[in-house]
């Protein structure tokens, strides 16, 4: 393995990011909940810093999940291998570019947005929206507006 963070800690990393943003917490208020900096909570986030026991604890508990959410839909190579190698993550991430899209913001925030839909009939008004759109964009186009 090379000198970078080891796969599993970032993708956890990645874990405790996606549920901060998808509560509308900030890096602060999270730091501040489990006696940490933002700094730190950014270099947990990344995976630079590993998770402890204890600490990945106080992740659950601040964040009001239990730990197990935080190895949820892990992928097979990690469960399988223990971790990758840096190098092997990124030609997996290469591969798949569906774990790049839930680490976005964008997507983190419009699924923060579509939860907060308490009519559920509005709800699958706007799942039915989506999905057309998406269907109609086909997975190999980019913005058409460009096109147009």
């Amino acid at each position: 393995m090379g000198d970078g963070p080891d796969a599993v800690d970032v993708y956890v990393g990645s874990r405790i990011r996606i549920r901060r943003t998808l509560i509308g917490m900030n890096q602060t208020a999270l730091g501040q909940r489990v006696g940490l900096t933002f700094q730190q909570i950014q270099k947990y986030e990344r995976g630079v810093n590993r998770v402890s026991a204890s600490k990945l604890w106080q992740f659950s508990q601040a964040l009001d999940v239990p730990i197990s959410f935080f190895f949820e839909e892990m992928p097979n190579d990690l469960r399988e291998r223990g971790g990758l190698s840096p190098e092997l993550m990124d030609i997996a991430t290469k591969e798949n570019s569906e774990p790049d899209l839930l680490r976005k913001r964008e997507t983190l925030e419009l699924v923060k947005a579509y939860t907060r839909i308490s009519n559920p009939r509005d709800r699958q008004r706007m799942y039915e929206i989506f999905k057309t759109v998406g269907d109609l964009e086909g997975p190999g186009r980019t913005d058409t507006a460009e096109q147009e």
